[in-house]
């Protein structure tokens, strides 16, 4: 039996060549009826596999969380940016549509840049700036004063009067460097500086702590909000190191790597400004963007 199987095996057999591939195989399968019907249905298994696979990939990123996940990204088709971003497009930090320093800020009184401890100041253009972004609370209020009539379930309001409240800033302050060590020295002395009133020998006797300026975050926040000082706190943490400051002082001065600042404004706008204002000119913003600073 084993002798006639290997005797029809033989017969089959295609003659190969040189090269040891049987002579009359096409290497181009498609190109011929022979080889299309030789390998047809192996290669049409083949393909088929393979758009099973590549609708399945395509499907799961369609319609799994995966998917979902990318798309809220905002992964752009193709993995490609658009170009045209439009008007509404952000951008961070300084580029070069946006040149301003958008920074919290509080401006140096005047005379008070005079001082050698404050000179750290001038390397922030006369401003002492949170190099951080704060945490800042701010509010407005309407006050009303109830009417309350004799058996009567409910009162009337009549409108009294509306404010700014005061504003709290938090932020943090770091010390990698002498540098460092020097602004942090000069914040804490301003801002002790700016809660005091002139009292005692000095020129101006009786002056009331001076009106600063609130800049911040661009012109419909924080521009040119004048403000005054009424509290402000500075942590020093057990949990930090202290880094030496030459030269500040006759025997240096030990600052934080890493304090919490607090400062509470109190807004403070003169009678003269209060008579420019107009609720027209502050619903346009134009008001807002003004040298006054109405928030």
């Amino acid at each position: 039996m084993l002798d006639n199987i290997q005797k029809n095996l033989k017969d089959k057999a295609l003659p190969t060549n040189n090269g040891g591939l049987p002579s009359d195989i096409d290497l181009n399968p498609g190109d011929s009826a022979e080889g299309r019907d030789m390998f047809g249905s192996a290669w049409d298994s083949v393909t088929g596999f393979l758009g099973k696979v590549t609708d399945g990939v395509t499907e799961t990123f369609s319609e799994s969380s995966v998917g979902r996940i990318l798309r809220s990204l905002g992964l752009p088709i193709g993995g490609e940016p658009d170009d045209n971003g439009g008007e509404d497009s952000a951008t961070w930090g300084i580029s070069e549509t946006v040149n301003e320093d958008w920074r919290v800020r509080l401006s140096i009184a005047p005379g008070f840049g005079d001082a050698v401890i404050m000179k750290p100041f001038t390397l922030t253009d006369n401003n002492l700036v949170f190099p951080y972004t704060p945490s800042i609370i701010i509010s407005n209020s309407a006050s009303y004063t109830p009417i309350k009539p004799v058996h009567s379930n409910y009162p009337f309001y009549a409108y009294q009067n509306s404010q700014v409240d005061n504003i709290t800033i938090t932020g943090d302050f770091t010390v990698e460097t002498m540098e460092d060590g020097k602004y942090w020295i000069a914040m804490v002395h301003y801002l002790r500086s700016v809660t005091k009133m002139a009292y005692g020998a000095t020129p101006n006797v009786g002056a009331p702590p001076p009106v600063i300026k609130l800049n911040g975050f661009g012109e419909y926040v924080f521009n040119d909000v004048p403000v005054v000082v009424s509290n402000f706190t500075v942590e020093l943490p057990t949990d930090v190191d202290y880094i030496f400051v030459k030269r500040v002082g006759t025997r240096g001065t030990h600052v934080p790597t890493k304090s919490t600042l607090s400062v509470t404004l109190i807004p403070m706008y003169s009678r003269r400004n209060i008579k420019r204002f107009s609720l027209k000119s502050f619903i346009s913003g134009s008001l807002t963007r003004s040298k006054y600073g109405f928030i």
